[in-house]
């Protein structure tokens, strides 16, 4: 291997696009319902079957959803755009080609975080593949079945420039997409259920060039675990390859996640590989003054905003920013319980609660969905600071409230887990110490970890009642610090 391949510092650049179905009432082009899991081809009609002689007509609340993700993009929507005909053949296109926009999308040169957008358009979905083994519908080892009731379904595209420097950076920016699109009430962007896909562009440079390298396409990344794994594991064989004196090819993989192997599908298309030819059977699309007034007035706080408000007036943590922004849930319920508390209430404490012990009992799960109200949650926090329970009971008090409601106060006295008092804390100290004379020692020695054994005693006997740091105070003292 030639020492300056093998030496050489390279710098990945990666673009993404973003596949993302829109929750209309609708397909995208017939007044067919939109399904998922239903049994297979029950949601379609000569339109979306590509029958001869049907005439397709454009859906008013994709439209209308697709202008709102170009605003909140910050896009610039276009004054006309045009349908097209991307033709391929393929079994799950049922007309031979996919209804798309090419040279003209409906709003392009955007921006989210730190990531710029190259285009936003509107476009319909192919059919599902269901290959054997995938459903209990079909038995033959050799057969598979086009399901239909998918095609049609409204999508927004969303192509970004290669602006993203790592795989982490993907994951993260595609999470605040998520987020972004969530909080629009658009799409229910599940992944795991295909409303929302993501195809990275991966290539690799010497560090500090500004040419782009042969660029490869990761398709249909499933979560954002699964796209942070396949685009690393395609730097890595990228970097591989070219330290080796090889060359990389133009090429569309396929990332397995249970192996964590690429492998090839096919050559990567150029858009003429596609023929793109105006769609005659529909009209230009020409956004008028009062769709764009209908679009920004439905706009929410974007988690972006809420973010930058929630640090900036409240003096939350970054990262608690983030977290309650990036979950709409989790942010409306943390609002939620800031009115109850009042004036004066400490944000950045409930901040803590919510994105730390709150989640730990709720997951990903609505918090609102509890039996836990945010006014019960408020007097809990309340509590703590007031000095009536120890943080360590108060834990144990949510987890009640979580699961079954009612008033903190009741929780605490109901199950003896108010605070102990001095003299209590006191004995307990001093017995813990005399239990513990080895940690004792190891303390006088300097040893600030033997702690933990006297704090670990103490918390048990008390069952959570003590206050950590006061039962250091009281220990430190009586060894004469």
């Amino acid at each position: 291997m030639p020492e300056a391949l093998a030496e050489r510092a390279y710098e990945p650049v990666i673009g993404l696009e973003i596949h993302v179905q829109l929750k209309t009432r609708t397909k995208m082009f017939c007044g067919c319902k939109l399904s998922f899991g239903e049994e297979p081809n029950t949601r379609t009609c000569p339109v979306c079957l590509g029958h001869p002689g049907t005439l397709p007509v454009t859906n008013a609340e994709a439209v209308h959803f697709a202008l709102m993700i170009g605003l909140a993009l910050e896009c610039e929507i276009a004054p006309r755009s045009i349908f097209h005909r991307k033709n391929y053949f393929y079994p799950d296109l049922p007309k031979g080609y996919q209804v798309s926009q090419y040279d003209v999308p409906l709003a392009s040169r955007g921006r989210l975080g730190d990531v710029r957008i190259h285009r936003v358009h509107l476009e319909e979905d192919a059919a599902k593949l269901v290959h054997a083994g995938a459903s209990g519908r079909i038995h033959s080892a050799e057969s598979s079945v086009v399901d239909f009731n998918r095609g049609g379904t409204p999508l927004v595209e969303i192509v970004t420039e290669p602006d993203v420097r790592s795989a982490s950076q993907a994951k993260e920016w595609l999470e605040l997409l998520r987020s972004t699109l969530r909080r629009l009430e658009v799409s229910d962007v599940r992944m795991e259920e295909g409303s929302l896909r993501c195809d990275a562009n991966v290539s690799i440079r010497p560090a500090g060039e500004a040419t782009l390298g042969t660029k490869t396409e990761l398709k249909n990344m499933n979560s954002f675990r699964f796209l942070e794994r396949g685009v690393n594991a395609e730097i890595a064989r990228q970097e591989e390859t070219l330290r080796a004196g090889g060359a990389i090819s133009q090429e569309t993989l396929h990332y397995d996640p249970a192996s964590g192997a690429l492998s090839p599908l096919r050559s990567k298309e150029e858009a003429h590989d596609y023929r793109y030819l105006p769609e005659p059977d529909l009209v230009p699309l020409a956004p008028t003054e009062e769709m764009l007034e209908r679009a920004r007035a439905a706009l929410p706080e974007l988690p972006a905003q809420r973010a930058e408000r929630l640090e900036r007036d409240l003096g939350l943590p970054p990262d608690n920013a983030q977290r309650l922004a990036f979950r709409t849930d989790l942010g409306d319920f943390f609002e939620a319980t800031l009115q109850a508390a009042g004036d004066g209430a400490d944000a950045r404490t409930i901040s803590n609660w919510l994105t730390g012990d709150l989640v730990s009992l709720v997951g990903d799960s609505d918090p609102a969905a509890s039996k836990l109200e945010p006014s019960a949650l408020a007097r809990l926090v309340g509590m703590v600071a007031q000095g009536a329970v120890a943080p360590s009971a108060a834990k144990e008090v949510l987890a009640i409230l979580v699961a079954d409601g009612g008033d903190p106060a009741r929780v605490v006295e109901a199950k003896g887990l108010g605070r102990a008092g001095a003299d209590e804390l006191t004995r307990v100290v001093e017995r813990a110490m005399a239990d513990q004379a080895d940690a004792v020692e190891k303390i006088r020695a300097g040893n600030r970890k033997a702690e933990g054994a006297i704090v670990g005693a103490v918390m048990r006997e008390t069952k959570g009642r003590a206050d950590g740091a006061e039962v250091i105070r009281l220990l430190r003292e009586r060894i004469g610090e």
